[in-house]
């Protein structure tokens, strides 16, 4: 087993970057989508915390880059790069997105979750980046771990135990 500070945590609306042995999580993962982009060469990994689709539903104060989709992607890429990570190349898998309110899918602001997984796949795309697997949707939450060294993203889903992507 590895030492348990090897595992570098990222909260709501946050992002961090990470490389080998280190690995990143994210826990709480309901309409939320995990952003895991990855230079599997480099070993470096980066993963946000997307809580909206959209810059520009902020309010007025400081911008938190790591919220909303249109922004966090952007941010993460130059993170990854400034860590010796290629701009070319950047692979990426994503988690969450889920439709945590059901009953009220009429509302579009409850459908935050599919907004959010189409915000993020528009971004992904913008910048070139390949997205190889995704596990979004449904009405539970997730916590996801990715390792950098295997690039395997191990997703708990609440009542659903763990699985790799």
């Amino acid at each position: 087993m590895g030492q348990v500070d090897q595992i570098i945590k990222v909260g709501i609306a946050d992002m961090n970057v990470v490389t080998s042995p280190q690995t990143i999580r994210t826990s709480g993962l309901g309409s939320c989508v995990g952003v895991v982009i990855f230079d599997s060469r480099q070993a470096i990994a980066g993963l946000a915390h997307v809580m909206l689709p959209d810059s520009s539903l902020a309010r007025t104060g400081t911008l938190n880059l790591a919220k909303y989709a249109d922004t966090a992607i952007e941010e993460l890429i130059k993170q990854i790069v400034s860590r010796g990570g290629r701009s070319y190349g950047l692979q990426a898998k994503i988690a969450g997105g889920a439709q945590m309110f059901p009953n009220l899918s009429g509302s579009d602001m409850m459908r935050i979750g599919p907004r959010n997984v189409e915000a993020v796949l528009q971004e992904l795309t913008r910048f070139k980046v390949t997205l190889l697997s995704s596990d979004v949707g449904g009405n539970l939450g997730r916590t996801i771990e990715f390792d950098p060294v295997t690039t395997s993203l191990t997703i708990r889903t609440v009542n659903q135990g763990v699985k790799s992507i």
